[in-house]
């Protein structure tokens, strides 16, 4: 197992991956269309934002956590 001070690596890996797989996906079929090289033109896309989410999650996500803290009321429970 992963040792959990790399927890901020891994959710940003991984939430980067998916996300960047869907989005690829419907860019992708949006702009050519249900075509019989949608798949390959999707997965060719696909690495190369992955690439560039992964570190922009890493370094964005604990500003996005901070703002969205400083936005909401705590619990009260």
């Amino acid at each position: 197992m992963i040792p959990a001070r790399f927890a901020h690596l891994t959710f940003s890996f991984f939430l980067s991956g998916i996300m960047t797989f869907i989005i690829t996906g419907v860019a992708t079929l949006r702009a050519v269309g249900l075509t019989q090289e949608v798949i390959h033109l999707w997965l060719t896309a696909w690495p190369i934002s992955w690439m560039i989410s992964f570190p922009t999650v890493t370094i964005v996500a604990p500003f996005a956590r901070r703002l969205s803290n400083w936005l909401t009321l705590p619990n009260k429970d």
